[in-house]
């Protein structure tokens, strides 16, 4: 069956390897997703106050939804699913506003409640997305990504303390050894990546986790005592911690991260459908799109939050070239069964503070640098982007450095703007939309404002004082190389004359390496 399966293939992502390797390429994407996906429900969890036991109910509720998402994105019913190697689950992009809502008056249930409500809005208008998704260039998705990483450092500041407890506590002598903790996990993971086996290098933050709790337990810093209370074996218990909740501010608040998911899952199944070297089509992308938003609707029933594809997972189709949907869809069966197992989770809730607080580091930062690396494909230069992520990023950092700067403001507005998050998407799309969509007003093309202008060029007198020796009248700069009033190049020699490639610029006529 497997052979005819192979040589019938129409499409790459249709190829199919046979259960094993399904099973075992399938276990590798789970492996490089569950750092990621198990800490959202412990960063809420932590943020709602509630127990170890109801916080490993959610890692393995989000287990169980992103199993389920996982498989109706790659094996795909009529609708919904690209039918492409993507992997679903808990999305990083609503954790700071979900936390906000959190700590808000309506709770656990709030955060439900406008899951639920702006997946129901995402859902809507998933067909008509890539009309709108102009509104989203990377001037935007990267402001809002690097925000996301960036509101997440005081999440492991206080994880790498120990947790708010003690954290508010201020036992000196008690934070002192979780912070060595959370830099011993952090030197693990850092030594993991530095060994030469790609597999491991990919896997340091899981298994940093692992050995930093490994670690922790030997010197008595990791409690494992309550994991074998409770059962080993349960199907998620349907609104564990009650019906949802539908909050106005808190629904226009996910909904503005649910467009931002909207926009980066448009941009995977477009980057995985290139690797894969398949057609993606309008219709493709919107089967994707309603299968991450019906996912997303459904969630908050087993207690699970907003899901969306993960990006490293993406990265792992490049790099293994293993481009079969099923692959994933093995993949996601092994997460649904994770998920049926709550005694993981409650092994994952016993992870020390500290360690999770190192891996936190990593973790997070990953998310900045995405976004700061999306930001370095916008164009600056004549363009007044430079005005719109510095001011955006500006305005997403004021709740994180401030926390209490909008507390004079009513609560609709504080519930949305609370989030550095929603603020730095506010912004930078209203900013957009300001410079980029409407000209009237604008500098004349190509001039850009004055943040935005290139510092004046010069030479220093030093350099000038070097080559008055070497240079010579008509001497130029061609295509990198330096050459006389006739057109021969003048070599370079070291000094003990040996003959050099040296150029003296970099594929830029007309400069020299003096210039600054």
């Amino acid at each position: 069956m497997s052979q005819t399966a192979t040589t019938e293939v129409k499409r790459p992502e249709d190829e199919y390897l046979g259960a094993g390797p399904s099973l075992g390429y399938g276990f590798q994407h789970v492996l490089t997703m569950y750092g990621g996906i198990i800490a959202p429900p412990l960063i809420v969890g932590g943020a709602a106050g509630l127990s170890t036991n109801e916080q490993a109910l959610l890692v393995a509720c989000c287990l169980f939804v992103g199993g389920l998402a996982t498989m109706l994105q790659s094996f795909g019913i009529k609708f919904f699913g690209s039918q492409l190697p993507l992997v679903q689950g808990t999305s990083f992009a609503g954790v700071a506003t979900m936390t906000a809502i959190v700590n808000g008056d309506g709770g656990i249930q709030a955060v439900f409640g406008a899951v639920m409500a702006s997946a129901a809005i995402g859902f809507l208008i998933a067909p008509f997305f890539a009309r709108i998704i102009r509104f989203f260039p990377p001037v935007v998705t990267g402001v809002v990504i690097t925000t996301i990483g960036l509101s997440l450092f005081p999440v492991s500041a206080q994880w790498a303390m120990g947790g708010a407890a003690v954290a508010n506590g201020g036992d000196e002598n008690a934070i002192f050894k979780n912070v060595c903790l959370a830099g011993a996990t952090l030197l693990i993971i850092m030594l993991l990546s530095k060994v030469g086996s790609a597999i491991i290098s990919r896997l340091s933050i899981l298994l940093g986790i692992v050995l930093g709790t490994v670690f922790a337990l030997a010197i008595g810093m990791a409690d494992f005592s309550q994991v074998m209370n409770g059962a080993i074996f349960a199907f998620p218990e349907p609104l564990a911690f009650g019906p949802p909740t539908f909050q106005p501010a808190a629904i226009i608040s996910m909904t503005i991260v649910v467009l931002v998911i909207l926009t980066e899952t448009t941009a995977d199944i477009i980057a995985v459908g290139e690797i894969v070297d398949t057609k993606v089509d309008r219709r493709r992308i919107a089967d994707g799109l309603r299968a991450d938003m019906g996912a997303s609707f459904l969630a908050p029933l087993f207690n699970g939050f907003t899901q969306s594809a993960f990006a490293q997972n993406v990265g792992l189709v490049a790099i293994t070239g293993v481009k079969s949907r099923f692959v994933v869809t093995a993949g996601g069966l092994i997460m649904l069964i994770l998920g049926l197992l709550p005694i993981l989770g409650r092994v994952v809730a016993a992870v020390p503070m500290p360690v999770l607080g190192g891996a936190g580091i990593v973790l997070f930062g990953t998310v900045a640098a995405s976004g700061i690396r999306t930001l370095g494909k916008v164009k600056y230069q004549g363009t007044p982007n430079l005005v719109i992520v510095s001011t955006a990023i500006g305005i997403g950092m004021l709740p994180i450095a401030a926390p209490d700067i909008y507390s004079g403001f009513p609560t609709w507005f504080e519930t949305i703007f609370h989030s550095g998050i929603s603020s730095a998407a506010v912004a930078a799309v209203l900013l957009n939309i300001l410079f980029n969509e409407i000209k009237l007003g604008n500098p004349p093309k190509g001039e850009g404002s004055v943040f935005t202008a290139a510092p004046p060029r010069y030479v220093r007198i030093e350099s000038l004082e070097h080559l008055q020796g070497s240079l010579r009248e008509g001497d130029t700069i061609k295509n990198g190389k330096l050459v006389d009033s006739e057109g021969k190049e003048i070599p370079a020699i070291t000094a003990s004359g040996e003959v050099v490639q040296a150029p003296v610029v970099e594929n830029r006529s007309g400069s020299s390496t003096s210039d600054h």
